[in-house]
């Protein structure tokens, strides 16, 4: 395999461009997903874009993976803070996984602060908008080629 990853989006990252724009910026969650497609191509990778509301779909999601994936992008969205399932799910995968967040967790509400699946991800992308999205493809693309 090598090439095959899945970016999971986590709760109400559906309504990017709708909501708080000054966290999350204005693109929205459908452009955002063309942007990610083309560069994933571009590095010769396939992506599967997913994106969900409920915890035991990402959860399920994540378990699956495990057969047909090769590294995980996640952003847990306000799971990261609260779900230890996803966190589990995580540490079952054994392949890189890099996690995701637009905003910089670290400089918002404390209850924020910590997330449950840092311990679990080779690597974080933290507050850097949308091009963490793109960063965090680069990375895994150099991960998978065991670049980093």
């Amino acid at each position: 395999m090598n090439n095959k990853i899945i970016l999971i989006n986590g709760p109400n990252l559906n309504l990017l461009g709708e909501r708080e724009q000054s966290q999350y910026g204005s693109i929205t969650f459908e452009k955002l997903k063309d942007i990610c497609q083309d560069k994933s191509e571009e590095l010769g990778l396939t992506l599967e874009f997913f994106q969900s509301n409920v915890e035991g779909e990402i959860v399920n999601l994540i378990q699956d993976s495990r057969k047909t994936f090769d590294g995980i992008i996640i952003n847990a969205a306000a799971f990261t803070h609260t779900s230890v399932a996803i966190r589990d799910a995580l540490s079952i995968f054994k392949k890189p996984i890099i996690e995701l967040h637009i905003s910089n967790i670290y400089k918002r509400e404390e209850f924020r602060h910590k997330s449950l699946i840092s311990d679990v991800a080779t690597g974080g992308i933290f507050g850097l908008g949308s091009d963490g999205y793109i960063l965090a493809i680069i990375s895994m693309q150099k991960l998978l080629k065991n670049e980093n």
